[in-house]
């Protein structure tokens, strides 16, 4: 299916800005757990990589005044930085959300689990998902603060470290059997015909061929990404409506209900995903939109952004926003401090001026006494 710029889903800025956000936010996280609430630039001069930041740090921290506060620490004259009032606010509020939604972020953890073929994930996985997933830095290593005991940990292949989830005599559902039991087009069977929700985008329309084939698809069997699905014939369009039913479910777990693609090829091997999982999103452009913006694939659920959506809002989305807002603020600051600078160095050389001028002047002002004189 040939793709089609949708400019809705390229403008919705707090997908686009996530990627700007995420390494702002970790460093924001480093100053606010120093007990002073600053540092000096030399405790994170050689952090970039872990960062994930491709420029010196300083410079970067320079890029964002309205979030860093740059001053000269006691020490050695360094440049040190602290959170402005603002972002410090903020800050607060996310530490607010997090305790308040502990219960919520940690059910989108579990699900996550449970959706992975062996029920276990290692937990370089899950955190490469933790951004996407909303959950605070530390919320694995405080177990006994936010996991019940349905988590263990376990040892895996390889001497990594996992996560495990037991839910055994629990029935998960997901999203999509969930409004649907709403709605009263299901009743909690196996392999019961649940249609995806599907937004097209304006101008986009299929061949005829295709709709047919889609309007076939719609009525297969849901098999559930919480189910076992190993007697499936993985070339099947049952085996690709369950692909599809998984990435529904993922990104209605997700903080943007977004995330880039590459990203979720990695889950390929734990999640039972074909080779060719990306397929998926070109094939069902209904339901799903890349976007190709701040040259990143983005693969974006269209549901949680059209019309009554249904999906779950993350708690921690209005916080990200009003992060989004503050950085923006960034950009005012610097323009006008160089409007600042360019004054005062007008000013100055004006000045330079008039001192080159000044012994002329006396000069011409003795002349003129002179002749009064």
């Amino acid at each position: 299916m040939k793709w089609k710029k949708d400019p809705f889903f390229d403008s919705i800025e707090h997908i686009h800005k996530s990627l700007e956000l995420k390494p702002i936010i970790q460093l924001k996280n480093f100053i606010a757990k120093d007990p002073n609430g600053c540092i000096p630039i030399s405790a994170v001069s050689k952090r970039g990589l872990e960062f994930d930041i491709p420029i010196k740090v300083a410079r970067f921290l320079r890029q964002y005044p309205s979030v860093f506060e740059e001053f000269r620490g006691p020490e050695y004259n360094l440049p040190w930085f602290r959170l402005t009032p603002e972002a410090a606010e903020i800050d607060r509020e996310e530490k607010r959300v997090f305790e308040e939604c502990k219960e919520d972020l940690k059910d989108r953890l579990k699900r996550f689990v449970l959706m992975s073929k062996d029920k276990v994930l290692p937990l370089k996985i899950i955190k490469g998902m933790e951004w996407y997933l909303g959950l605070p830095e530390g919320f694995l290593e405080d177990s006994k603060g936010n996991l019940d005991e349905s988590f263990r940990f376990v040892d895996l292949e390889d001497g990594l470290k996992g996560l495990a989830v037991d839910s055994e005599g629990e029935k998960i559902l997901s999203m999509m059997q969930r409004n649907a039991m709403k709605n009263g087009v299901y009743f909690g069977g196996t392999m019961e015909g649940i249609e995806f929700p599907l937004f097209p985008s304006k101008g986009l329309r299929l061949r005829t061929k295709i709709e047919s084939w889609l309007n076939e698809f719609q009525k297969l069997p849901y098999v559930s990404p919480y189910d076992d699905f190993s007697h499936l014939y993985p070339d099947s369009d049952i085996a690709e409506k369950r692909v599809v039913g998984f990435l529904h479910e993922l990104l209605s777990l997700f903080v943007e209900h977004s995330a880039q693609r590459n990203k979720l090829l990695c889950l390929k091997k734990y999640f039972g995903l074909p080779q060719k999982v990306h397929k998926a999103f070109e094939r069902h452009p209904h339901m799903f939109y890349l976007s190709f913006k701040n040259k990143t694939c983005t693969a974006i659920l269209k549901e949680a952004y059209c019309g009554n959506s249904s999906i779950e809002r993350h708690p921690l989305l209005e916080v990200r926003k009003k992060y989004i807002r503050l950085v923006k603020e960034s950009n005012r600051i610097l323009k006008n401090r160089r409007i600042n600078n360019r004054f005062i160095k007008q000013e100055k050389s004006e000045n330079d001026l008039d001192l080159g001028s000044e012994p002329e002047a006396e000069s011409e002002s003795d002349d003129i006494t002179e002749v009064t004189l």
